[in-house]
């Protein structure tokens, strides 16, 4: 039995990463001064270049999800497919793809609910890509997937919070204070939400915390890390090169948020999405 793997764009996976697992990406949609868009068609700085004229998302359709299983089962030895999506807690992307699995039955079809985003949900896809690789059935390529969900962690530094107060991600009042006290903020990605974590003087003391936040939560087993950033490539890379060093990653990649989740963070975040798998 072969396992198809699918995602929504949110994962933010590198073009070659979802090659070389092969993934499915199904593009989410922004909506710029009226006009819808599929996530990737402008690059991040043309995004931002209109952000002014208001931005707002929204997940793929059922019958997108439905042509690209369509699609993947059609492929020769295809059997079944495990789709992974942003939180629900943030979109309606894990509804629809829900509608969409309804076509073909759960027996083939299984859909699971990241709750993260990010590179956090790109290490559950990868998860669920490589037990697809290694001939591994439905069921334990949706249980990759789900185990990964439960082990994830994203904490990543921005320029300020009020883009994430503005989509309703965090209090407005943390953001304020933010502003106010001209402190460099952090936040965790948890329990399908951001949440405020203290702030730092300097983003150099932010990522100071990010690294060490990621080093001192080592249990056993092989890290699995990705360096996310939005339009701030070269910190996202000292920074898994920090990671790197110490830590000896079984994976590791730097990934560009795409546009339709910096619409809710702004730009210039970095971050590190991690977890440690006890399955290799």
């Amino acid at each position: 039995m072969t396992v198809a793997v699918l995602t929504d764009s949110a994962a933010s996976l590198p073009k070659e990463l979802a090659t070389e697992h092969g993934v499915t990406i199904v593009p989410m949609w922004l909506t710029i001064g009226g006009t819808p868009v599929h996530d990737g068609d402008l690059s991040l700085e043309e995004v931002m270049a209109r952000v002014d004229e208001g931005v707002t998302t929204s997940g793929p359709t059922p019958g997108e999800f439905a042509a690209k299983l369509e699609e993947a089962l059609g492929a020769p030895g295809v059997d079944g497919a495990v789709i992974v999506t942003i939180a629900s807690t943030m979109s309606g992307t894990t509804q629809a793809a829900l509608v969409a699995q309804q076509l073909h039955g759960s027996e083939r079809v299984r859909v699971v609910d990241s709750c993260t985003a990010a590179g956090a949900e790109g290490l559950v896809v990868t998860a669920a890509a490589r037990v697809a690789s290694a001939g591994g059935d439905i069921d334990e390529v949706e249980a990759a997937a789900r185990h990964a969900a439960t082990r994830v962690h994203l904490v990543a530094t921005v320029a300020n919070l009020d883009r994430l107060a503005k989509s309703g991600r965090v209090p407005e009042a943390a953001a304020w204070a933010g502003r106010w006290l001209g402190l460099q903020p952090l936040f965790e990605f948890r329990d399908g939400g951001a949440h405020p974590l203290r702030p730092s003087r300097s983003r150099a003391a932010a990522l100071d915390r990010i690294f060490e936040r990621c080093r001192s939560s080592r249990p056993d087993g092989v890290c699995r890390v990705s360096a996310l950033h939005a339009l701030s490539e070269e910190p996202a890379h000292d920074l898994l090169a920090r990671v790197r060093g110490a830590l000896d990653p079984g994976e590791s990649w730097v990934g560009s948020f795409s546009p339709v989740m910096v619409a809710h963070t702004g730009p210039h975040l970095v971050g590190l999405a991690w977890w440690w798998d006890d399955t290799s």
